[in-house]
Formats: structure tokens, sequence, C-alpha cells
């Protein structure tokens, strides 16, 4: 997954850490469709996402605005995948919402 191209700041990242269950359980189509359901939103500026072999993942998606962010949240079909995390996917998470006010690099 390549870094993902951000505008010059300020904008919104949502940092989205977790520690999966055991088992597939229909994850991976189910974050496939996330991510291209993500990028339709208005707002969307990209993803980055990273998991361990031990279940540890972060997933970074970067969004205009936090009012951006707060609509995707709300989308029907990203509230099913979220109850469907909570209770099947999920042993652990952590939702930060972050205004990014410096980005630099190469």
């Amino acid at each position: 997954m390549p870094i993902a191209p951000t505008p010059d700041p300020p904008y919104t990242a949502v940092v989205f850490t977790s520690l999966r269950t055991e088992g597939d359980h229909g994850y991976a189509h189910m974050a496939d469709r996330m991510d291209a359901l993500a990028a339709r939103q208005p707002g969307y500026l990209g993803i980055e996402s990273a998991r361990e072999p031990d279940g540890f993942g972060i997933t970074v998606s970067y969004w205009a605005s936090e009012d951006d962010a707060r609509a995707w949240k709300q989308v029907a079909e990203h509230l099913v995948a979220q109850e469907r995390g909570q209770h099947v996917w999920y042993a652990a998470y952590r939702v930060r919402i972050a205004t990014v006010t410096r980005d630099y690099g190469a």
C-alpha cells in the first residue's frame, strides 16, 4: 500500500488501532468494501494501513475536515461494519481523531 497523498495541512486523520480476533469471518471482504466505499465519500483524501501477524494493526484515514470524517462514520454500510467489528472481528480497538498541522517527508 503506498503512502497516501495528502494536501497541505490542516486536514483530519482518523487513527484506528485494533487487535483482531482469530479467523477471518468475512473481515477481508468487508475491509476491501470499506476501502472502496470510503474513497467515494466527500472529503476523502486517502488511507494507510498495516497489520502485524499477531493481529495488531493500525489504519489511518485522511479527510479534508473533521465534518467529512464524522459523515463517513455515519454511512449506513460503514455502521454495519462497525457493529460487526465490535462483536466479531476485534478483541480490542481504539479510534483517535487528530488534526494534522504539519506534514513533511521525502
